[in-house]
């Protein structure tokens, strides 16, 4: 039988380790150090944004965001119901409320005609989420955005180097917010951003982020801050995946090419759909399959497992949580149970896609 061949792996070369070594010897381990702003510098450069406020994981990014923007109790953030639950619990952690709305089944990302339907007069900002590295449709949603006063947060955190009309995401919104997780397309261990062309915000989000800290008078805060720096040593790794960048992201388009031309044949199986104006950074391959349900999709889970794959459903619905109200979002609720996620990282070995590729036909077949 194969070796386990598992979801996702960083991918560490010496570029990293030299880098890191650098950070851990100077001294300068905290967040304070050349890394933070040689880090921060070149992830703006990446996204085409003016500045980049990092931040210790991507959820902090968005809280920062909609802190820095003023958004709290008694307002409303609209969010897609398909995505990781961080989307939805840092608007709660801003003491806002999370409104549900639904995808587009092509996409898994927000629907337009979805958002329009739920602004209320307690609506503050839109949070299109640009799920498994597919831009969300950034124009229609910002037409809305103007039309209401609404602002725009690019939840990005699964995009890096994706792009909508030519444009990176995280600079089609008002602002955009990342996360460097040990299985993005580049990581910093933990670690999030904050891209934005807006100098006043920027600079209000590095004051927040570092306690709410006087750049004048040190150690005196006008309010109330949070800690949310990112240190020197994930800098100095991030740093490093950032100069890897190209390397990083052909990569995983390869191996969504050879996923699509081993997988294509299978009748009622999609993998993921991109549309024209668009480019794809494939954080992860994603396989749709008609006419099952949540419970035939963990028996195709579970043989892979036995066939030492590993897998992912979709996420959940968010609304679906206990702490949250059940939201009417047919197409979340019906394409969650299609969904499966395969392996898919730098080191990833075409004969071991061949491998998930032909455990995943037989496990179709065996379960027809």
């Amino acid at each position: 039988m194969n070796e386990f061949i598992p979801i996702s792996r960083p991918s560490i070369t010496k570029l990293e380790i030299e880098y890191v070594n650098e950070a851990v010897t100077s001294g300068w381990v905290s967040s304070l150090g050349k890394f933070v702003d040689l880090f921060e510098t070149g992830f703006a450069e990446f996204c085409g944004a003016e500045y980049a406020v990092s931040t210790c994981n991507g959820t902090a990014a968005i809280h920062l965001a909609l802190q820095a923007y003023g958004i709290g109790a008694g307002d409303e953030v609209i969010v897609p119901d398909l995505s990781f639950i961080a989307t939805a619990n840092a608007v709660v952690h801003a003491s806002a409320t999370p409104v549900f709305a639904d995808v587009d089944a092509e996409t898994l990302c927000l629907s337009p005609e979805s958002v329009q339907a739920c602004i209320t007069p307690q609506t503050k900002a839109i949070m299109p989420v640009h799920l498994y590295g597919h831009p969300a449709e950034m124009d229609k949603l910002m037409a809305i955005a103007v039309q209401n006063n609404l602002i725009v947060i690019e939840d990005a955190a699964e995009a890096h180097g994706s792009t909508f009309r030519g444009k990176k995401v995280g600079c089609l919104g008002h602002c955009g917010t990342f996360s460097f997780y040990g299985n993005k397309n580049m990581t910093t261990g933990e670690g999030g951003a904050i891209v934005t062309n807006d100098a006043d915000f920027a600079k209000r989000c590095k004051m927040l982020r570092d306690h709410a800290m006087d750049h004048e008078k040190r150690y005196w805060h006008y309010e109330l801050g949070f800690n949310y720096r990112l240190t020197n040593i994930q800098a100095a790794l991030g740093y490093a995946q950032l100069q890897r960048a190209d390397e990083l992201l052909g990569r995983r388009t390869k191996i969504f090419e050879r996923y699509h031309a081993r997988l294509a044949d299978i009748e009622g199986l999609s993998l993921n759909r991109t549309r024209s104006h668009c480019t794809n950074s494939y954080w992860i391959v994603c396989a749709e399959i008609d006419g099952i349900d949540a419970n035939r999709r963990e028996l195709i889970m579970a043989s892979l497992k036995q066939r030492n794959v590993d897998s992912r459903p979709y996420f959940y619905p968010m609304s679906d949580m206990p702490y949250f109200e059940v939201a009417d979002t047919p197409v979340s609720h019906d394409v969650y149970q299609r969904g499966i996620n395969l392996p898919t990282f730098f080191d990833l070995k075409d004969d071991q896609i061949d491998i998930v590729a032909s455990a995943l036909r037989e496990t179709i077949n065996d379960l027809a």
